[in-house]
């Protein structure tokens, strides 16, 4: 059976942990990591009735969007909500587990689901974040850079985008000397060699740097491998805040804030005023308040988010349509990422649940 841990890795390989926001806390919030699963529930939030409805489901895991410890407890008494959530958990032996921020910023998380709720097209990160990536630069010996590549590549370098195995050589000579003591791949101690290389360079996610060159060495011939790693100001487009794409037809205002209540199943949209047609569309799941100048920028019509304050209103500035859906609506989706991930890591090793327990706690009167 998969544990706690296996499934961890599974959940950060889709949403690495690196990418969460410095603020936030995701992971594993409580429980043994070598637990085996024997169920799991998925909620968007943590509450004492998610944690009743995993024990009576028989899940030992729950799963959320929203971190229940999202800031430092200094006692565990029970004093609050958080606590009691915890408590049972605990006595239990309900692990929690929650992707936050680091689900937000990858390009197949709450963005992307949203925005394919809302049948846009043409999608891409509307702020991708700069200084992720890093440049790994290796000399490997004609005959066996094929060996390095594929080691590299699989360790998670050479991702561009939507393409893989992405690389460039470049052929040159090597010049070494074999030292005392040394084992050199090829060449005589003590004597000068020249030898046809290739000077190879790959793209690796930051956090997946030691990974790479564990790889890199595991898989050079050379017993002392030379590479260089040079870090990239270049922004990462597949990691960053918000979503932007296209409509397929042009909607009015009006049309536009129907199909968003029919797609969100939300009763009520806050909208500013706006008459123009609606074609492309800035979004992002939660509160996106700080992405309002970007989706100016980006040139979108409409920008759909959730929790705007009054002032955040009037910097629409009449060039969009600011909607404001709610948090918890524009995030409802994200249980279907969770069991979409799991089920296709794990199958039915182990039973897989979304909570039916409502935790909204926003009630509209009509």
């Amino acid at each position: 059976m998969p544990t706690v841990q296996d499934l961890a890795r599974a959940l950060e390989a889709a949403a690495p942990l690196a990418y969460q926001e410095s603020y936030d806390n995701a992971g594993l919030q409580c429980g043994d990591p070598h637990m085996e699963v024997r169920g799991v529930l998925i909620a968007l939030d943590c509450t004492p009735a998610v944690v009743d409805e995993a024990i009576e489901r028989g899940c030992n895991v729950v799963v959320a969007h929203h971190p229940l410890i999202f800031r430092p407890l200094k006692r565990l008494t029970g004093a609050n909500e958080v606590e009691q959530t915890l408590l049972k958990a605990i006595k239990n032996d309900v692990a929690l587990y929650a992707a936050h921020t680091n689900l937000d910023n990858v390009h197949h998380g709450v963005n992307r689901k949203l925005a394919e709720k809302l049948g846009l097209v043409n999608l891409r990160i509307l702020d991708p974040k700069p200084g992720l990536l890093a440049k790994l630069v290796t000399y490997v010996p004609a005959t066996h850079t094929e060996t390095v590549l594929a080691a590299l590549y699989a360790a998670g370098a050479g991702q561009v985008g939507d393409y893989s195995a992405c690389s460039f050589r470049m052929e040159g000579i090597g010049t070494f000397t074999p030292g005392a003591g040394t084992n050199p791949f090829q060449g005589t101690v003590g004597e000068p060699e020249t030898t046809p290389e290739e000077r190879v360079e790959v793209i690796v996610p930051l956090h997946l740097q030691s990974a790479a060159l564990r790889a890199l060495r595991q898989a050079h011939p050379y017993e002392e491998v030379a590479y260089e790693i040079i870090k990239l100001e270049n922004t990462n487009q597949e990691v960053g805040s918000g979503m932007v794409g296209e409509l397929p037809t042009a909607l009015s205002p009006q049309e536009f804030r129907a199909q968003l209540k029919k797609a969100l199943l939300v009763p009520v949209v806050k909208h500013t005023s706006f008459d123009k047609p609606i074609k492309k569309v800035a979004l992002c799941g939660g509160a996106g308040s700080f992405l309002i100048g970007k989706a100016r920028a980006a040139g979108a019509d409409a920008y759909v988010t959730g929790d705007l304050k009054y002032h955040e209103y009037f910097q629409a500035e009449k060039q969009l349509m600011l909607c404001d859906v709610g948090h918890f609506e524009s995030e409802q989706f994200t249980g279907e990422i969770f069991q979409d991930l799991l089920a296709s890591t794990f199958g039915s090793t182990f039973a897989l649940f979304i909570a039916e327990t409502h935790t909204n706690p926003v009630h509209y009167d009509f």
